[in-house]
């Protein structure tokens, strides 16, 4: 690593940066080549070229890019002081802004550390700012005016996926090598396979909710990362694991850390490649491209065969929309109590939101009754097929990733909220499976859309057989020689401004 000298106060070129995942600057800090405050610092104004284009990060720290120990980072730890960003939902930093992405909630105080934030610090993760999210983790887009709109770095025009809507582009972007995210039917993979990231959600009993959740009231929702390494995610897990004190469900660990996992190949996996599910299938271009990736595996050694679980589909994406709605009114109603109003309007929420509210009022006693029947019988369901198969595999969607201001987004005061859930399904029906069933699932940026954006296929597995999922995606991520989305980079890049 040769020091930046044309930029003063950066520590490398960023042809440089932009290869570097964050276990490789963590080893740069071990070595005494780099510090952490080098590393914020590059960071920092990596962001500070990028987003002005695409709007992916809300707030930088500026006090912790200058002080990486302030808040409680552990330089000892396994990333040693590299970099980080944080949704703006979920996991809270105590006094820090916290505003999901909602105009009612801006200038919102978090009133403390959340478990897992606590456990990114003592990793060595550096918490340097907030990543932009869709209002409450709703919609693929952040499109409101009045709160930020973002955008693809591939193309300005298009959404970046959510609701992890800033660490997807971000990351893609060079300016920053891993960023949280979380995943309630797909919210961590789809921003990672639309922008040529890797995104991960693991297994339940993975990752703490606490304290302001836990496995029962944030049943279907996990949190994550996204990275451009297989290892980085590898490492993310082994390092923030864990329970916290009066958890509902086990947290366990695995007989030997995903970092050591990853550097085998997978046994030879019995791989059910599907696109068709119910009433919803990828266009042919996508359908093509998922059958490139299966006959990629085929390459690696792998059994790869058309098959798909015999769900009953139309059951399984009704109740999934019950769900959604009667899980956005009971945290609607909270917000709205702590900022001190009844219920919600616009411009206070996005009307979809504001009808979302309504929905799941109107249908909290038929959901809580529905709910819990047809997810027992999806996951036993699944739970069988995974008897005969290892892995299923699909596209993050089904159709190519869509401009901005189009009928899915949530400010389309235009349509229902069932007919707007029906949208999100009808372009995103394969992530969700794995968050009803506590499974695994990864995208990985081995396709690519007509429209010349990153396509990210995706699988998943049995519960608690999230090694072999990360195993699988080694295995290519060697294939490839870490090439991945074709080698092709972004338009708006950290090497291209």
């Amino acid at each position: 690593m040769k020091r930046h000298e044309s930029t003063p106060g950066l520590l490398m070129n960023w042809e440089e940066w932009s290869r570097y995942d964050a276990i490789g600057l963590a080893e740069l800090v071990r070595k005494k080549h780099a510090t952490p405050r080098e590393l914020a610092c590059q960071a920092a104004a990596g962001i500070a070229k990028v987003n002005p284009s695409i709007n992916a990060v809300i707030e930088v720290f500026e006090d912790v890019v200058d002080q990486p120990v302030k808040d409680g980072m552990n330089p000892e730890g396994l990333f040693a002081g590299v970099p980080c960003l944080i949704k703006d939902l979920g996991p809270t930093l105590k006094g820090r802004k916290q505003e999901m992405g909602s105009f009612l909630m801006q200038g919102n105080i978090a009133p403390n550390d959340s478990f897992l934030t606590t456990k990114m610090r003592k990793a060595g993760l550096n918490i340097i700012g907030r990543a932009a999210t869709s209002e409450f983790g709703l919609s693929d887009s952040a499109e409101n005016p009045a709160v930020y709109i973002s955008r693809n770095p591939w193309n300005i025009d298009y959404v970046t996926g959510g609701s992890s809507v800033g660490s997807g582009p971000i990351v893609a972007s060079g300016a920053i090598p891993i960023s949280h995210a979380s995943d309630g039917g797909g919210s961590t993979r789809v921003p990672a396979g639309i922008n040529g990231g890797i995104g991960f959600k693991p297994s339940r009993g993975v990752f703490s909710a606490a304290p302001q959740g836990s496995d029962l009231t944030a049943l279907t929702s996990a949190n994550g990362c996204i990275s451009r390494s297989v290892r980085d995610i590898a490492g993310f897990i082994d390092a923030c694991r864990g329970g916290a004190a009066g958890e509902f469900t086990p947290y366990w660990l695995p007989a030997q850390p995903y970092l050591e996992q990853i550097k085998r190949d997978p046994p030879k996996l019995k791989i059910a490649i599907s696109h068709e599910w119910g009433e919803f299938r990828a266009t042919p271009h996508i359908a093509s491209e998922l059958q490139r990736a299966g006959r990629f595996l085929e390459q690696l050694g792998h059994h790869v065969e058309w098959c798909t679980p015999g769900v009953d589909f139309r059951a399984f994406y009704s109740v999934s929309t019950a769900n959604s709605m009667t899980r956005t009114s009971r945290l609607l109603n909270r917000l709205l109590k702590l900022k001190g109003h009844v219920r919600p309007s616009v411009p206070m929420v996005e009307p979809v939101t504001a009808k979302i509210w309504e929905a799941g009022i109107e249908r909290r006693s038929d959901a809580q009754e529905q709910i819990p029947v047809i997810y027992n019988q999806i996951s036993r369901t699944l739970g069988e097929f995974f008897e005969s198969w290892d892995v299923i595999l699909t596209p993050i969607m089904t159709m190519p990733t869509h401009k901005l201001g189009t009928d899915f987004t949530t400010m389309n005061d235009k349509i229902s909220a069932d007919e707007w859930f029906f949208n999100s399904w009808r372009l995103y029906p394969y992530a969700v499976m794995a968050n009803i069933c506590g499974s695994p699932g990864v995208s990985v940026p081995i396709a690519m859309d007509e429209n010349g954006l990153p396509l990210g296929v995706h699988a998943f597995t049995r519960q608690a057989e999230d090694g072999l999922l990360l195993q699988l995606s080694a295995q290519i991520e060697r294939a490839l020689n870490c090439k991945w989305n074709q080698n092709q980079r972004p338009q708006i890049h950290v090497t291209n401004l």
